[in-house]
């Protein structure tokens, strides 16, 4: 990937990948050189296209996923520890075999973006079905309405991350990947800790329209569809050279330890994935351990989330420039190392600075760790593996994740929160050993072969 980015758009790109076929060896070259060709021609909108759909689309996601309101609103509508991880556990179980449903929809076809608008836009109705639960039910239903869409939403954002995954791997060079998640993270998290904050103050605090958190959920749904509108208009995709045979789901199932073994990285990158994410039984009960110290309010919770948030907005210009120049297995090293530094602090230090500073630090690790774990998924294989191979790693995480909310959720209740922090924290130190020990930079080779 040599080509000028800025060089202008060829009648043949704009045909989008025209070169006839007989399937002859330089036949596939030809039409590899025009695959290439058709990328950096529209890499300029592209780019633009795949920013505001990440500012705009995580920004909204932020405000729902970020270990501060929803975890706390769950709380505070069922009093139980146990639901909060089971809300959380039910999230992940909704993402455990979408992922494999949504890459065996998409590895065959030549255009992705159909698919994304249906599995987005669906995603983001679940939001909107949050706001509507808190203005029309109460006590149980209520609970039992948001743990449902919990579930729903994580189905649909499972399914999601393999086909947007799939879209930027397209469409965005490798050598661009880390600047473009750098500056569009960086913006959205902006306006997510500032959205945080006066969500917090304004919108939570006063109970806003009846129902702060409902009014919440709504704004996050209106600035992820915004997202989404902008790369449906903007997006320019090409349509591979070589596509894989359309395939069952079962048969596809059965691929996974080949595809495993395919590439010798992958495995223990996909181990480094299952601790980290099993680390995060401790997530949904950051905010309430904090706040139990320092007295609940809605001010305090924006607060948290804004340095949650803004740490979010600071880092990951250090992570996608840091990734782009030495490769994301050095950003996964030193956010799995600030996870667990965090996590200490907010264990041991009870003082309100403290606090700021443990949640400034997740927020930093956590981001850090998932731009790394996204982009690292695309360096391993083969392009036409490239779908089931997200896929299964989303899956993994899936497993993972959904079984340790509960888990953290009993610990939580049986034994305090410490527990739950210092089981987590040893998840996290098998997780860096392994990746320090384990797992080479696949950049270097990828890299390598272009």
């Amino acid at each position: 990937m040599t080509r000028d980015e800025s060089a202008p758009a060829s009648a043949d790109a704009a045909r989008n990948l025209s070169v006839p076929t007989d399937g002859s060896p330089a036949d596939m070259d030809a039409r590899e050189a025009e695959y290439e060709r058709f990328i950096w021609d529209n890499l300029k909108r592209n780019y633009i296209g795949n920013y505001l759909h990440g500012m705009l689309g995580m920004t909204g996601f932020r405000l729902i996923n970020a270990p501060t309101f929803m975890p706390v609103y769950i709380h505070m509508i069922s009093g139980s520890n146990t639901i909060v991880g089971l809300a959380q556990a039910l999230q992940q179980v909704g993402g455990i075999i979408s992922p494999i449903f949504g890459a065996t929809a998409i590895e065959h076809r030549k255009k992705v973006m159909p698919a994304a608008l249906w599995m987005g836009g669906l995603g983001r109705l679940q939001i909107v079905g949050m706001a509507a639960a808190g203005w029309f039910l109460q006590g149980q239903s209520l609970v039992y309405a948001m743990l449902a869409l919990l579930f729903l939403f994580g189905v649909f954002m499972g399914a999601q991350r393999v086909v947007f995954g799939m879209l930027m791997a397209k469409v965005i060079p490798l050598s661009r990947r880390g600047r473009l998640q750098a500056w569009r993270n960086a913006t959205g998290g902006l306006i997510a800790a500032v959205l945080a904050w006066a969500a917090g103050r304004y919108i939570i605090e006063p109970d806003l329209f009846g129902h702060g958190y409902s009014v919440t959920f709504m704004l996050a749904a209106v600035l992820t569809t915004l997202g989404l509108w902008a790369l449906q208009v903007l997006l320019r995709e090409p349509e591979p050279p070589n596509l894989p045979a359309k395939a069952r789901f079962r048969d596809r199932v059965r691929d996974f330890p080949a595809l495993i073994r395919s590439d010798p990285g992958y495995a223990p990158f996909l181990l480094v994935q299952m601790l980290a994410t099993s680390s995060r039984m401790a997530a949904p009960f950051y905010a309430i351990y904090a706040t139990s110290s320092t007295g609940l309010s809605g001010a305090i919770l924006g607060l948290l989330a804004l340095a949650y948030l803004g740490a979010d907005t600071l880092s990951n210009l250090l992570w996608g420039y840091m990734g782009d120049r030495t490769g994301f297995r050095h950003v996964l090293l030193i956010s799995l190392a600030m996870w667990i530094l965090a996590t200490v602090i907010l264990l041991a230090l009870q003082t309100p600075v403290a606090i700021f500073i443990a949640f400034f630090g997740l927020g930093a690790a956590q981001s850090g760790y998932m731009m790394a774990a996204q982009t690292m998924i695309l360096e391993f294989g083969n392009r036409e593996e490239m779908p089931m191979r997200i896929a299964i790693s989303s899956s993994a995480e899936g497993i993972t994740a959904s079984i340790s909310p509960i888990v953290g959720g009993l610990v939580a209740d049986a034994f305090g929160y410490p527990a739950v922090f210092g089981i987590s924290i040893g998840f996290l130190v098998v997780g860096l050993a392994c990746l320090v020990f384990l797992v080479k930079e696949p950049r270097n080779r990828r890299l390598s072969e272009v």
